[in-house]
């Protein structure tokens, strides 16, 4: 260059390093956020990822996408539209918030596990007949019922099975595995939301679910000779090697596979698979990131270390494990720091996430280390901005809330401060620092009067007066039920016309009169219905209830609401879980209004319908700074409370929900006994207080109750209904070993799905569970409420249940005389 361009060009940038010199240090947060978002994915920089996003999205627009599209009042291409926006929107969300590697292949229409089996080909024969690739889809995961038209031939196929996903209240479709099963790889989703993602200036990482849990989580169908689905790991395992190699061409550097499955007691075959899996795995041209959640890995990591790139675990379940987790891994292994807690609400204290993320990179060092949240944010709500009420009506509480966008943000504020020190982001740390504080002192979270009456609980409050013949004898004299009783489990649907006049109150656009006028006709309505049909114990139907724990929540202290935090629990049913911040106690009587008035109604009896204490706990976003069993024994004490109530009201059957006792399982063998004698002894608590001649019902659904059928003895509930119409009667097997002495009803048909089935399908059913089970202990009902369905699905399905009721009484007595 001559010499006049040379000294301009030294003049420019000395102007400029001057000039950076004055800006950077006066904002450096912003400085470093761009930086974040221009630095290459190899750096030496520790990285702030996600393990998953809520995909149902801010204001459920999936749900609303997907039941409109259900409902032929949108197309297929509307749905399709719609839900590349929100993966989109989703994506944007989160790079906003700091994140540097978004996850992709964590969206799905339905289920992420029955995504999996349709990739792979895994569709069970009923539905082969179903040609279109979307209908039969949805039809594996919901069932379809379609008359036959000129064009195409009947069709009537039930839902697949559907499972707790292990310790959460998330459902899965449950795979079906043949004996001979053959993989073959489908246009697969994940390939294209990467390509999608990366198009769109994103640095996507996929995420699928790992060949040893995807084998796991299913079944196997009836075949010639028993067999374990991980017998089919050597087919799968090629097709994996393809969608890795997919992925990899398409311009992937790391995979996310999931693997929860290895948080568990591994038997043998299982710890053999992971080898297997894992080394074969290892030929992709692609770095796996192997994720597992939920708790601690233990000596499992050994089966997988040497043959992965880098390892997720869950420091929020388990903290201690990092040491153990560090020294495992080999010289240019990352690790992934879940240090953000991805199923509840608290805000993270951000302190101690950043020791110990200190810690891991003074052992590995800053560039082979990821922080991200401890699982999945699919079990968070969407955002806290979305909580105006909160915010207005609770300002304390709502400073102690971080929900998913704002996990987001917690992980990379921790990123930062590992990489760029504490004063980059002093200010949040000061703010989240005030808000842990707070919380810890707050006159809102402890009542003393609460706490004294756990001292005074004695061990005779944990039992019934008299063991079970002989209540049964005096409830057969009080109730005088005919063999094979039939029942529904609750609720009745929750039409429009119910929804609209909720939100109409809530808004006080209608005085409590003219509500209450209004349920009151409801109740009326299904009452009528039911006597119609002829049920024998009926329910009032629960329109008042907007769902079966935050009901309850609004009537207990302790309790906070939100408007928008909704999290999936199956397909499109979202729920919106109360937060627990205090200790718990029942303000007033809760139910005993509306059954006192329903049993006047009728002179049949009604049951009176509570949530269980470990359901009420589970099935909430719970605080954290006291043992589970002291909160779990609050509301014991609060349900006992209004059991005995109703019973003083003239209610002669009370049935208390559990469905979430065996879904708290440990993960852990080693951990049952103890949570076990707690989580039982909170529902005896809850329901010993009455009489021998009121009955006490429960009801628990979508889990293998085997592992735990002792203590579901030790319930000593008079009758207990359970879910058994989409799992082949597998449940009913445990009844050749072990023998149960209480009444039981196993559900005759999945109310989960729209389609109506026939009187000779629930006789079937029926004629199968007297093989396992005496008939005088038998039960007819559903197994599950009714709220989700409509009204003439209701009413038809209930009328046949009851004629099958009907044939069976019909044929005992015959065989009597």
């Amino acid at each position: 260059l001559c010499p006049c361009v040379t000294q301009c060009c030294i003049v420019f940038l000395y102007k400029s390093y001057l000039l950076s010199c004055i800006v950077i240090p006066l904002y450096p947060a912003v400085f470093h956020h761009r930086l974040n978002h221009l630095r290459p994915l190899e750096s030496t920089m520790v990285i702030a990822t996600n393990l998953g996003f809520p995909y149902v999205g801010p204001h459920r627009e999936l749900k609303k996408l997907v039941e409109s599209f259900w409902a032929s009042k949108s197309s297929k291409s509307d749905l399709l539209a719609g839900a590349r926006q929100l993966r989109e929107n989703h994506w944007r969300v989160q790079k906003e918030q700091g994140i540097d590697q978004v996850p992709v292949g964590d969206f799905t229409l339905y289920d992420r596990v029955l995504d999996t089996a349709c990739n792979f080909g895994v569709v069970p024969k009923r539905y082969h007949d179903i040609p279109d690739r979307l209908e039969q889809y949805f039809a594996m995961g919901r069932g379809l019922q379609k008359s036959a038209t000129d064009t195409s031939p009947k069709i009537d196929v039930p839902a697949m099975e559907m499972k707790k996903w292990f310790d959460t209240n998330y459902h899965f479709i449950v795979p079906e595995f043949e004996q001979h099963q053959k993989f073959t790889l489908q246009e697969v989703s994940v390939v294209n939301d990467f390509i999608e993602a990366k198009a769109l200036g994103f640095t996507p990482r996929p995420v699928v679910l790992g060949p040893v849990s995807f084998l796991y989580l299913g079944k196997a169908v009836k075949a010639s000779e028993p067999f374990e689905p991980i017998a089919l790991l050597d087919r799968l395992l090629p097709v994996y090697v393809d969608l890795l190699g997919r992925l990899s061409a398409a311009g992937a550097e790391w995979i996310q596979i999931d693997e929860p499955v290895l948080v568990l007691d591994l038997l043998d075959n299982l710890r053999l698979a992971y080898e297997v899996a894992y080394t074969t795995l290892r030929q992709a041209n692609i770095k796996i990131l192997l994720a597992s959640y939920f708790g601690p890995l233990g000596t499992n990591v050994d089966l997988v270390k040497n043959h992965i790139d880098g390892l997720h675990v869950d420091l929020v379940r388990d903290p201690n494990q990092l040491d153990s987790i560090c020294a495992a891994l080999g010289p240019h292994q990352y690790i992934s720091l879940g240090l953000v807690d991805g199923r509840n609400v608290w805000k993270n204290n951000l302190h101690k996430s950043i020791a110990l993320a200190q810690s891991a990179v003074n052992i590995l060092g800053t560039d082979r280390v990821f922080v991200a949240p401890s699982c999945s944010l699919i079990h968070s709500p969407y955002s806290t901005q979305l909580e105006k009420g909160i915010r207005d009506d609770n300002p304390e509480l709502f400073e102690w809330l971080s929900f998913a966008v704002e996990k987001c943000a917690e992980i990379s504020i921790i990123t930062r401060a590992i990489t760029s020190g504490q004063d980059f982001v002093r200010e949040a740390l000061e703010r989240n620092a005030l808000a842990v504080e707070t919380r810890r002192t707050s006159s809102q979270t402890v009542n003393k009067e609460i706490r004294r009456r756990l001292d005074t609980i004695s061990p005779n409050d944990y039992k019934r007066v008299s063991p079970f013949p002989t209540r049964r004898e005096q409830q057969a004299a009080k109730l005088r039920l005919p063999s094979f009783p039939t029942t529904t489990i609750g609720s009745f649907p929750q039409t429009k016309e119910i929804r609209v006049a909720r939100a109409k109150f809530a808004k006080g656009l209608i005085s409590p009169q003219s509500y209450d006028t209004f349920i009151k006709s409801e109740i009326e309505r299904v009452i009528r219905f039911q006597e119609r049909a002829e049920l024998d114990v009926l329910v009032h139907g629960e329109p008042e209830r907007n769902d079966m724990v935050e009901h309850f929540g609004h009537l207990l202290h302790g309790y906070g609401f939100t408007e928008h935090g909704w999290v999936v629990s199956y397909g499109s049913r979202c729920v919106k879980p109360p937060l627990i911040y205090g200790d718990v106690s029942r303000r007033a009587p809760m139910t005993v209004t509306e059954s006192a008035y329903s049993q006047s109604l009728t002179t049949r009896p009604v049951k009176g319908m509570l949530t269980g204490p470990v359901t009420m706990m589970k099935w909430s976003f719970v605080r954290d700074d006291v043992e589970p069993r002291v909160l779990c024994t609050q509301i014991a004490l609060a349900l006992r409370d209004e059991v005995v109530d109703l019973e003083a009201a003239g209610i002669a059957v009370i049935q208390v929900d559990e469905p979430a006792i065996r879904e708290g399982l440990p993960l852990r063998r080693q951990d049952w006994a103890a949570y076990l004698e707690w989580s039982v002894g909170c529902f005896r608590l809850s329901t010993s207080g009455v009489r021998d001649d009121t009955q006490i019902h429960t009801h628990m659904c979508y889990s293998d109750f085997n592992d735990i059928f002792d203590a579901i003895q030790d319930l000593d509930a008079d009758v207990i209904t359970i879910e058994n119409s989409k799992s082949e009667a597998k449940l009913l097997s445990i009844f050749e070993h072990k023998r149960y002495t209480n009444e039981i009803g196993p559900g005759l048909y999945d109310i989960h799905s729209p389609r109506v089935p026939s009187v000779e399908e629930m006789a079937s059913r029926l004629e199968e569970m007297l093989r396992y089970i005496p008939k005088h202990l038998i039960w007819v009902n559903p197994d599950c409420g009714l709220k989700s369905r409509a009204w003439p699905e209701v009413e038809a399905a209930l009328l046949n249940m009851v004629k099958v009721a009907k044939q069976f009484r019909t044929h005992e007595e015959t065989v009597v005389a």
